[in-house]
């Protein structure tokens, strides 16, 4: 399925040259028009040796001269292209400029990195019925919250947690990969605030008690190397990860996450708690996540 089109114009007198290059998921072909006639055309996927070296098409122009179109990725969603007629330079898309990835995009698509990154899919692929759980378990506490009140929300989850545990122990399919495990302690942690504080600060104070227990969870994982939080979490990411350095980081960010979260409590009140944690946090934990998991990144 094409995605993109790049459309080049080379300038020869005399004719109307036109060069499609067609960007597809797993493969990019480029066809070489004069006069609205097709003369030539490439094509290089995944399994070609060097998918992404220039394309080279030639063609003969009707008074007998040679047209030759070179074309590939001069950027990270940018193409070039250059025209010789009988070996003069006539035409350049980017005068001056290589038709050459950057070296950081070459680097990415290197053979190694691709190979790594298809290992990568097939953990993540072999991982999904874990990562459906996970997400299951919390539009549970989503769709019983908006119909009900939080506590029922909470021990309404917290119970989906304990059978999705008790199903586990009867069918070979990986369910509590992950962070499901992680997730049903939470869940419980949570159902049991739930029910022992029920006024607007004391749930305001239970998402910061969480946070914090969350990331001293993570950062304890980070002390023994990452085996358990921070390597089901990098199950979860199509880049290769360091368990300890994403347990670490996470559990660094929860921390300061909830000590912002309190901050808002203290000083600003529930109408401040709302805006922050429906419009603030989520943006700027995000972007601190990205950054994370670039450090953490094997």
């Amino acid at each position: 399925m094409r995605y993109w089109q790049y459309r080049h114009r080379p300038a020869i007198p005399g004719h109307d040259v036109r060069l499609l290059i067609d960007a597809q998921l797993s493969v990019w072909e480029s066809r070489l028009l004069i006069d609205g006639v097709q003369q030539a055309s490439q094509r290089a996927g995944l399994n070609s040796p060097d998918h992404l070296a220039n394309h080279q098409l030639a063609a003969t122009l009707p008074d007998g001269r040679t047209l030759a179109v070179e074309c590939g990725f001069n950027g990270w969603v940018t193409t070039g292209a250059a025209a010789r007629v009988d070996g003069q330079l006539l035409w350049e898309s980017h005068p001056g400029r290589p038709i050459a990835l950057p070296r950081a995009a070459r680097a990415l698509a290197s053979p190694e990195r691709l190979a790594r990154n298809q290992a990568q899919m097939a953990r993540i692929r072999r991982n999904w019925p874990a990562m459906a759980c996970d997400i299951a378990i919390g539009l549970i506490f989503y769709i019983v919250a908006r119909l009900s009140d939080l506590p029922t929300a909470a021990i309404t989850a917290a119970l989906a947690g304990i059978a999705l545990a008790v199903v586990q122990r009867f069918v070979k399919v990986d369910l509590l990969g992950g962070l499901a495990r992680f997730g049903i302690i939470m869940g419980l942690v949570s159902a049991g605030l739930a029910i022992a504080f029920r006024d607007d600060r004391a749930v305001m104070l239970r998402s910061t008690i969480l946070g914090t227990l969350s990331a001293l969870c993570f950062l304890g994982d980070a002390a023994l190397g990452g085996r358990w939080l921070g390597k089901g979490l990098a199950n979860y990411l199509p880049l290769p990860m360091q368990p300890r350095r994403l347990a670490l980081g996470l559990g660094l960010l929860g921390l300061a996450s909830a000590a912002a979260e309190q901050a808002v409590i203290v000083w600003g009140g529930k109408d401040a708690w709302l805006t922050w944690t429906t419009f603030i946090e989520f943006p700027i934990s995000l972007a601190l996540i990205m950054l994370i998991m670039r450090w953490a990144r094997a």
